[in-house]
């Protein structure tokens, strides 16, 4: 199950697009503000399309959602390729965010339900930290073979290479498990319509969010983490912003990738800390960053540039290490009835969170230096890494006393 977990997940990020995807937006003309409110596009999409997506992932087949999230992101990187203007990129941005959101929540549920059929529900955050580290070492090999592929053939090149992968990794969906649902899910099953199990499933999700606060802070933050992860768009304009050549920024970028490979690879080893330790992690994570993005707007050529970026892997990393647990205490902390719908919540808050990111980018770009923007957005981390010390929920192994819970409705 972890391997074939870990195949699918990994390759899902091998797109060498993804190191070059800014600078394709900014030599057809776009601006800093232009580009993020692509990524704006991009989260508003995903965001509407979070919740519905993951409700209907707990009453329909989870593969069949994956094999449509996989033909979307597909067709969205073609039509950058086909029709490199800013409506086009639009229409590719929307495509994209709905097909994550047929994703999101889905896989996380789908590889959660089949570990608790195997007995090995304490897998789960092992397991998705080898799946997230396995996507940056993909992320990683693409974006080091962006800048031989363009140097060939230009973004055409990168472009259709990547859609290649992308319906290769699609076509790794056949070999998932159809994970069962859990016992609690069965009950949906008594519904006489697929309408009418949708609408249990939504308001059996939303509803444990709502009234138990245990989950709805565990969900808030790691919503919070994973907004925060959209850091990374900024990467390749901030090396490009310090000085750097087009076929120098993937490799400026591969240095990041590095640092998440092992905040991730590293996530079931931090799996058990508590809310002191993650928030440590965090405020570490937010000062490397932000002496990274300084190092690395200001010059990002030499071995100062170098220096940024290593410190921008290194505090990437430690952030994506927290997110992964965060993630993972709230599979663990809910109930389980409407897995994918809870999850997908997780998406929806952070997509809002990410959003207001972006509005930052693009409204700093007017008046700051990418790098300022970066450091401001670091700053508000280190308020993330404080409230996680009190909101980051017990591992399993702890036990939640019922009336506590019973407070929180």
């Amino acid at each position: 199950m972890t391997a074939r977990a870990v195949a699918y997940s990994s390759t899902r990020e091998f797109v060498p697009l993804y190191g070059l995807y800014a600078l394709l937006f900014a030599d057809h003309g776009l601006s800093t503000g232009a580009i993020s409110s692509l990524f704006v596009i991009w989260s508003v999409v995903a965001f509407v399309s979070e919740v519905p997506s993951g409700a209907w992932a707990d009453t329909v087949s989870r593969r069949g959602l994956l094999f449509g999230s996989g033909a979307l992101v597909a067709v969205a990187f073609a039509l950058w390729i086909l029709w490199p203007t800013y409506w086009g990129f639009a229409a590719g941005f929307a495509l994209w965010g709905v097909g994550e959101s047929l994703k999101s929540g889905t896989f996380e549920a789908l590889v959660y339900d089949e570990l608790a059929a195997l007995g090995a529900e304490h897998r789960y955050t092992a397991t998705m930290g080898y799946a997230n580290a396995g996507e940056m070492v993909c992320v990683f090999v693409a974006t080091t073979t962006a800048a031989p592929l363009y140097d060939i053939g230009g973004y055409a090149l990168v472009g259709w290479v990547s859609v290649a992968l992308i319906v290769a990794n699609t076509a790794l969906v056949a070999t998932l498990p159809s994970a069962p649902r859990t016992a609690d899910a069965d009950e949906f099953a008594g519904e006489r319509s697929f309408v009418s199990r949708y609408v249990a499933t939504v308001r059996a999700g939303t509803g444990e969010v709502r009234t138990d606060r245990v989950v709805r802070r565990a969900v808030l933050l790691a919503a919070a983490l994973l907004a925060f992860l959209a850091l990374d768009e900024y990467f390749g304009l901030l090396a490009r912003e310090g000085g750097a050549a087009t076929e120098h920024v993937p490799l400026l970028v591969a240095l990041t990738v590095v640092g998440q490979v092992v905040g991730a690879a590293t996530a079931g080893l931090t799996a058990s800390m508590g809310g002191a330790a993650a928030g440590g992690v965090v405020v570490t994570g937010a000062v490397a960053l932000a002496a990274g993005s300084v190092l690395g707007g200001v010059t990002a050529v030499g071995v100062t540039g170098v220096l940024g970026f290593v410190a921008i892997g290194v505090g990437y990393g430690a952030l994506h290490n927290a997110a992964i647990v965060a993630e993972a205490r709230v599979q663990e902390t809910m109930s389980g009835r409407a897995r994918a719908t809870v999850a997908s919540l997780v998406g929806l808050v952070s997509e809002v969170v990410s959003v207001t990111v972006y509005a930052g980018f693009a409204f700093g770009s007017v008046w700051f230096p990418l790098w300022a923007s970066m450091v401001a957005t670091a700053v508000l981390l280190l308020g993330v890494g404080i409230v996680a010390v009190r909101w980051l929920p017990a591992t399993a192994g702890s036990t939640r006393c019922p009336s506590v819970d019973s407070q929180s409705h």
